[in-house]
């Protein structure tokens, strides 16, 4: 159920939105140089709203799913990373993106703060939940490369940028090796908050199915290349389908109880 928050948490939160979907609007529109102004202006309000929250509970906000997409919404420099050392353009929807993550922080999950629990209180807490939540901008943003190669998209008129096909290789290897990264800290953090390295958790396993998508999309772009290009591409957004199932499923349905579930 949606809800407006009436708080000053809520308010820069929805700033931030508008800054990001002002932008999305007038790079659209061709106003490419107030786009940007716009975003920045998001990006700004939306790193005042993250730091905020730090100031409000007390400890660096990744604890719950609220707190992981507000820290999603800060995208703008990702943005500059992909298109000046990566080569990937499509910096219009990561404006889009910017909004779409920040929303439900702003209107779906419960933003009181929270006390951190005895497994959270960990030196391990923030490189462990980091790392994915990069990966997983990462892997959004290669789902967008891959939607534009399906649907037969170029970047015609920005010179330097990489084909849809080739940028989606690219940032699903950045992502990968985050999202490797991710799984070797869980299975650390496990051992020193419950004894073993895995649990079997449903967190942990559904964690190690995105990761297994991903082997096999390495796995048959090295055996074929760009041959099944659009294979490549339902590979990467089968990928991002499954991360959507661990982040949010995995840890809002009633089918999934396990050591995660604190992260509702």
């Amino acid at each position: 159920m949606l809800e407006i928050k009436y708080t000053l948490q809520g308010l820069l939160i929805y700033i931030a939105m508008g800054g990001y979907l002002s932008a999305f609007i007038t790079t659209v529109v061709g106003l490419k140089r107030t786009g940007r102004v716009l975003y920045f202006f998001g990006f700004m309000t939306s790193c005042f709203s993250y730091g905020y929250r730090w100031y409000d509970a007390g400890h660096v906000p990744l604890q719950n799913l609220f707190e992981v997409f507000l820290c999603l919404g800060m995208i703008y420099p990702f943005s500059l990373f992909c298109r000046r050392v990566l080569r990937v353009g499509s910096g219009a929807a990561d404006m889009l993106l910017g909004a779409v993550v920040l929303f439900p922080a702003g209107f779906i999950f419960n933003a009181e703060p929270q006390h951190l629990p005895p497994a959270l209180q960990s030196r391990l807490f923030v490189p462990h939940v980091a790392v994915y939540v990069l990966s997983y901008i990462f892997m959004a943003k290669a789902s967008f490369q891959a939607v534009m190669q399906l649907t037969g998209r170029e970047y015609k008129s920005e010179e330097g940028l990489l084909r849809p096909e080739e940028a989606t290789y690219r940032m699903i290897r950045a992502g990968f090796v985050l999202l490797t990264f991710g799984l070797i800290l869980g299975s650390w953090w496990g051992q020193l908050a419950w004894g073993d390295y895995w649990g079997w958790d449903p967190k942990e396993l559904w964690s190690l199915a995105s990761w297994l998508v991903y082997v096999g999309y390495f796995h048959f772009r090295y055996m074929f290349g760009e041959k099944h290009a659009r294979i490549n591409s339902i590979w990467v957004i089968a990928g991002m389908a499954v991360i959507i199932i661990t982040l949010l499923w995995v840890n809002l349905s009633r089918l999934f109880s396990g050591l995660h579930t604190y992260a509702t």
